[in-house]
């Protein structure tokens, strides 16, 4: 994850993904996150972050809980959650995210 600070500091909505292998909810994320980024295409980036494998960033960010779900902006969190999260709430975030001056 060398490229994770620069990924965040993009200009385009970046929704990261905590998640952890042996997490039930995490496996039924994975879907809705395939169908988000085929609804948005490049009007953001979709990252997912092992918290085993990366703990370090885990930390950073205070992953309590998996999943959590953090959507960065210009390197600054702009909305997070834990728990299994659907395909419209997390869509209508990024959307809020695209608009000029947010």
């Amino acid at each position: 994850m060398n490229d994770f600070e620069k990924i965040i500091n993009s200009d385009k909505p970046t929704l990261v993904d905590f998640f952890a292998t042996w997490c039930g909810p995490c496996k039924m994320q994975s879907p809705i996150l395939d169908e988000l980024k085929n609804k948005v295409g490049d009007a953001a980036n979709i990252v997912k972050v092992d918290v085993d494998r990366n703990p370090d960033i885990s930390a950073k960010y205070q992953i309590r809980s998996v999943p959590t779900i953090i959507i960065f902006k210009n390197g600054e969190p702009q909305w997070r959650a834990s728990g299994l999260q659907q395909l419209e709430v997390l869509e209508d975030k990024i959307r809020i995210q695209e608009q000029p001056g947010k």
